[in-house]
Order: structure tokens, then sequence, then C-alpha cells
């Protein structure tokens, strides 16, 4: 828990920082959520490496990332998912106009998430099984937001 609170202030810094510094080369809510979804893909990465066997299994590394996947999934996103930052709209922006078009679906696909990875927070420390066991739900809401909402890299 601790380490989630530590991780979610320093996320609040960052992000307040971009947001105080929005002339400077950016859109200050496509930074906060470019910042949000590295953290995402950080923490699901090092879990999915450790499910795959690329890395060995550590289970207070598997419980520090996946309650730190939980919290950024539980995390107030509103201020930086703002109409108008579209791809094409602004420089950095993959999101597909259909998050906005297709609020519900979007909702939809964050409340999965926040539900996939908080079961995988409550197992990850388990051993090894149960974080591969657990792993697939949050893999899959990521997955799922990506293929309906996020533009190809331009």
């Amino acid at each position: 828990m601790r380490r989630s609170l530590i991780a979610l202030t320093a996320f609040a810094l960052a992000t307040g920082t971009v947001a105080l510094a929005g002339g400077h080369g950016g859109n200050p809510a496509v930074k906060a959520r470019n910042a949000h979804m590295s953290l995402y893909s950080f923490n699901l990465g090092l879990l999915g490496d450790m499910a795959k066997g690329t890395i060995d299994y550590d289970a207070a590394k598997a419980t520090e990332a996946a309650s730190d996947l939980a919290a950024l999934a539980a995390f107030t996103q509103s201020s930086y998912w703002v109409e108008g930052t579209a791809q094409g709209d602004v420089d950095g922006s993959r999101a597909k106009a259909e998050i906005w078009s297709d609020a519900a679906g979007w909702a939809e696909k964050m409340e999965l998430m926040k539900t996939g990875s908080a079961s995988l927070a409550a197992v990850a420390g388990n051993g090894l099984e149960a974080l591969q066991g657990g792993i697939g739900d949050a893999g899959a809401a990521c997955g799922a937001c990506h293929k309906a909402y996020r533009g190809p890299r331009n």
C-alpha cells in the first residue's frame, strides 16, 4: 500500500508538472495520459515477463507491480481524456475519436481494467501459478481497449 501511495504521488507530481508546462512542447492532457499508459505498460510488462518466465518470479515485486497497476486503474483520468485530443487533433495522441463517440464502450473497457487489475493484485504474490492464472483479465482489458480505441503509431 505504501509503495502504491508513493508511486501515485510521484505520478501526480509528474503529471502536475506536465500540466504546468503545457506550453512547452505538447498538450498537457495528452502528456499526462501517455505517462499513465507508460506506467501501465511498465507494470504489466514486468508481470508478463514473470508469467512467461522471461525473468524470475519474485513475489514481492509481483505484488508491488500488480498493486501499482490496480492503483493506476483506479486513478481518476477524466482530466486528461479531453475531447479535441484525439489522434490527428494534437501531436503525440494515439487516442481514436471513438473514445468520445462511444463513451459507454470506453467506460466499460476502463471498468474491465479496474476489475482485472484488482483481481490480479489479489493473487500476484501467491506464486507463479497464481500470477499466471490472474494476469489474463488485466492483459485482455489492455488489449481490448487498444484494439478499439488506440490508433497506430505515426
